[in-house]
């Protein structure tokens, strides 16, 4: 008869092996083959968290403030953006505004757009103190760099990613601020900016700003960031190629489009997508539980995988590692005839 301790020992070591088998089954179902790699199409590109709306505030015409408690928050850095899981599932991309040394809420600022998609409609008339909301991110495409000077142009609500920026400036940084909208009372946080003084804020309302004039002597070496409505970043961006932009609507396509062909690998279907349409409207009438959501190229919902073809890359999302085999098929396009999809 085996001594107890034998037993013991038997017993414990069968007991550790099936522990390390379950994790790794876990891992890899398919175990002892390799794990797959986890679907694209779909899935939330970051860790969803659930957030309550702790205070609620109008801080300009037509402009909410949204404060979102919990806890434990991962850390963001100053340009940074969240995405909005809203009641109706709609998902919205809003700029933290906040201070990211805080760990325990996040502060988004929302303009109602009255010929929007909802969205913005939707936080300002269902969303107040209680709710709860998902939340994913935060993710950054619009980072403070490094650099001998600063220079920022902004106009209305393209306030909100600048300003935690401009409280992260080290001390004795060279800078200068351009900042414009319809009238004054149309523009949040404009009370906050008199606080870094007139010498380097300029507030313009009321009429196109003359960038010429205002932009006219920069500081040597000076980094130009710049957000608000396209005809601003358009009239940024011819003066200043290299300005870094963060946008709230995808970029206007130059030349139009043109319609193209799309095979779905998977389903065995090729289908035409019309020069005054999209891949997504294409795909989901033949598919129409394919997941989407914001239809901008901003929150990743409708990534897929493209087994061949070429693409127009048309999204603010995805980086350059990305884009090698995957597109955003609500505002991406075929640059060529043809493209290929595993759907």
């Amino acid at each position: 008869m085996p001594k107890p301790l034998t037993v013991a020992v038997l017993a414990g070591a069968a007991l550790l092996t099936r522990r390390a088998l379950r994790r790794r089954v876990r891992a890899s179902p398919l175990w002892p083959l390799p794990a797959l790699d986890p679907p694209i199409s779909g899935r939330p590109r970051t860790r969803a968290l659930r957030l309550t709306v702790a205070a609620r505030e109008t801080v300009a015409e037509g402009v909410v403030q949204l404060r979102l408690e919990g806890q434990d928050l991962p850390r963001w850095e100053p340009g940074a953006h969240i995405d909005l899981v809203l009641p109706s599932g709609l998902v919205r991309q809003y700029s933290l505004c906040g201070d990211p040394a805080d760990t325990s809420s996040y502060t988004v600022a929302t303009r109602l757009v009255e010929d929007g998609r909802g969205g913005s409609r939707e936080v300002h008339e269902q969303v107040g103190v209680g709710t709860e909301l998902e939340v994913r991110g935060p993710r950054n495409r619009f980072a403070l760099v490094e650099a001998p000077a600063y220079v920022f142009v902004v106009g209305g609500i393209g306030i909100t990613p600048v300003l935690p920026m401009l409280r992260a400036l080290p001390e004795g940084a060279d800078w200068r601020l351009l900042y414009v909208g319809r009238t004054p009372n149309s523009m949040p946080f404009l009370g906050e900016l008199t606080e870094f003084g007139a010498d380097r804020v300029t507030v313009v309302s009321g009429r196109r700003p003359e960038l010429g004039a205002l932009l006219a002597e920069l500081p040597e070496g000076a980094t130009v960031y710049c957000c608000g409505p396209e005809g601003l970043m358009a009239a940024v961006e011819e003066r200043f190629p290299d300005v870094r932009l963060e946008r709230f609507a995808p970029r206007a396509p130059l030349g139009g489009n043109a319609p193209f062909e799309v095979e779905l690998r998977r389903s065995g279907r090729t289908l035409t997508v019309p020069a005054d349409s999209t891949l997504l409207a294409a795909v989901r009438a033949e598919l129409p539980d394919t997941l989407y959501s914001c239809e901008q190229g901003f929150c990743g919902t409708c990534q897929q995988r493209v087994l061949e073809g070429e693409v127009e890359h048309r999204d603010e999302l995805l980086t350059d590692a990305e884009r090698d085999d995957s597109m955003l098929i609500c505002v991406s396009r075929a640059r060529g005839e043809r493209i290929v999809l595993d759907m």
